[in-house]
């Protein structure tokens, strides 16, 4: 049996591990510094072993389902394993500064390190919130840089593969730019719009009376404050370049309903709704990032 060494049993985590124990023909450990999070881990009987594994080699793969911060922390620390034969990835959702934390590691060790991202998550965190189907259907986003050894690349599409995710390939910078406009921003938006109406003076009408719209926009404002900042933090300059973008385009708004241009608010909005019509359309869903 394969074995896959989960570092990190929240929500990203805790659903590889579910994923892959239904897929079957893999052995899982599932490690975490927490101890409420080792509890749910031990809790729900999906981890064949709560430790990591005495010995490793070429079977093993070590995934760091933990933010970019951590991982990127991590991962110098894993060079004994690397030089065992075990294969590396991650699920970050910025993968600069793990690329430059490779920069530690020798490069036959580094080749061995396959950095990824799934395109999938929820509001919700913790191990409870985990979801075998979670990946089902989404897209991962694997980020292999130049020298990236084909057998630990193959090991890694390996899982996602039985996790019944469609694999795409980018680079570094390319994943981080993309996610800061698709992902990020959106994030971003959204805290930011219901931390405005928290400090309005209608506040108490505001919330009394929102409807679905509302709901549906800012229900990513229910995710980890803790993990978001590390993300806006982590891919500031990618994160402020899209937010430059979107200003520009919201002054354009700004001005249209100031001078009452309705044909140009028209044209704007029925330019959006086809854009994100066809987006969603070739899309395989609206899953939010994480971690």
């Amino acid at each position: 049996m394969r074995r896959v060494t989960i570092l990190g049993t929240g929500l990203i985590g805790g659903s590889m591990a579910r994923g892959l124990r239904a897929a079957g023909g893999w052995t899982l450990h599932g490690v975490d510094t927490a101890a409420p999070a080792r509890v749910a881990a031990e809790a729900s009987g999906v981890f064949h072993a709560l430790t990591m594994p005495e010995t490793l080699g070429p079977e093993d793969v070590i995934v760091l389902a933990m933010p970019t911060a951590a991982a990127a922390a991590v991962l110098p620390t894993l060079a004994p394993a690397l030089a065992a034969g075990a294969t590396v990835t991650d699920v970050a959702s910025v993968k600069g500064p793990l690329a430059e934390a490779l920069g530690a590691l020798p490069s036959a060790l580094r080749r061995q390190v396959v950095l990824g991202h799934p395109i999938a998550g929820s509001e919700r965190s913790g191990m409870a919130a985990s979801d075998g189907a979670l990946f089902q259907g989404r897209r991962v986003v694997l980020t292999p840089l130049g020298d990236t050894a084909p057998e630990a690349l193959g090991k890694v599409e390996q899982i996602w593969s039985a996790l019944g995710a469609e694999i795409e390939t980018l680079s570094v910078e390319a994943h981080d730019a993309v996610l800061a406009r698709t992902s990020h921003l959106p994030h971003l938006l959204a805290f930011a719009l219901v931390d405005a109406l928290g400090a309005d003076p209608h506040r108490e009408a505001i919330f009394r009376l929102v409807a679905g719209g509302f709901r549906d926009f800012t229900r990513i404002a229910g995710s980890d404050p803790t993990m978001w900042s590390q993300i806006f933090t982590t891919n500031g300059p990618a994160l402020l370049e899209a937010l430059d973008r979107f200003e520009a385009t919201l002054r354009t708004f700004r001005g249209a309903i100031a001078a009452e241009d309705g044909a140009a608010l028209f044209e704007a909005i029925a330019r959006a709704r086809a854009t994100r019509d066809a987006a969603l359309t070739e899309s395989y869903g609206e899953g939010h990032d994480a971690p």
